[in-house]
């Protein structure tokens, strides 16, 4: 059983999700969410009858805030933290990762995403593609899905896939959209991973942006259509090098018609604003674009 934890990130619901999953050798969690939302794990976490202190195990999916931005809180209490090994060096010193955020959100960065420490190194374990962790009586491989982020592993148990952002965000009975920000967007890549996901024998997927996903072959379907349009819309903004200022209430305004004209409207819009604002993907695609111009 795969327990959702709604972290109410800004004390939005359905924003950023975390999953406990209960094992013979104790509750596994997987994404940490932000250290902003800390309080809404532990009662989570209290509601599903356990204590932070019990969860030994907790794996991300990316180093990303908003999925593993309190992993040092969870070590803290004891936790071992399982991730990517392009991961490990900014969850061990997270210096990089800090300036690199606040250069992004510069004063809200407290806000959003609140205090982000060092992982010890005796706290953490790098995970291989294909890997099999063994949890008593659960098994929890992992699939490493670039594209998103090059330190992104999907975390596959049983018919199941926690897929952190590798799937996109998708809402209630919105639209699933790809959340693109800085800096390793890579389209072709992000295409793999979903082709990857394909090929698994899953049932469900689980969004850390939000919910559960029976039709899978379907939402894949529409993400990768919304990802390739969006990569399209901004390459003659980077070929004429427009300022960003100048693109991003531009794309902001594309991107919300989209989700208005599938009936995603007031506070639905919020959700989906702050799940994956579209001023994060104008500066993930420019980017992309720079890094594939240059390859």
């Amino acid at each position: 059983m795969i327990h959702t934890i709604d972290l109410k990130f800004l004390d939005l619901e359905q924003t950023i999700g975390s999953f406990l999953i209960p094992s013979s050798t104790g509750p596994v969690l997987i994404e940490t969410g932000p250290y902003s939302t800390f309080k809404h794990l532990k009662s989570g976490i209290e509601k599903l009858g356990y204590r932070l202190e019990d969860i030994k195990h907790v794996l991300i999916t990316h180093i990303h805030l908003d999925h593993a931005g309190a992993a040092w809180a969870m070590a803290e209490r004891g936790a071992q933290v399982y991730l990517h090994p392009f991961g490990y060096k900014h969850m061990n010193d997270p210096s990089k990762l800090v300036q690199s955020a606040k250069r992004i959100y510069q004063e809200e960065m407290d806000r959003l995403w609140s205090d982000i420490k060092a992982i010890p190194a005796q706290r953490l374990n790098t995970v291989e593609h294909e890997e099999i962790l063994d949890f008593g009586d659960i098994q929890i491989q992992a699939w490493h899905s670039p594209g998103h982020a090059v330190h992104h592993i999907a975390w596959q148990v049983g018919e199941d896939l926690i897929a952190g952002d590798v799937a996109g965000v998708k809402i209630g009975d919105g639209p699933v959209v790809p959340p693109c920000p800085p800096p390793d967007i890579h389209i072709e890549n992000w295409k793999k991973s979903i082709q990857l996901l394909r090929t698994l024998p899953l049932k469900r997927l689980h969004l850390s942006h939000f919910g559960v996903i029976e039709n899978i072959e379907e939402h894949l379907d529409q993400l990768e259509e919304v990802l390739e349009d969006w990569s399209q819309w901004i390459f003659p903004h980077y070929q004429a090098q427009t300022p960003l200022d100048q693109i991003v209430p531009l794309f902001e305004k594309y991107t919300t018609d989209q989700l208005i004209s599938k009936k995603v409207t007031g506070i639905h819009l919020k959700q989906y604003d702050y799940a994956n604002p579209a001023w994060m993907s104008v500066a993930g695609l420019m980017r992309y674009w720079k890094k594939r111009e240059n390859s």
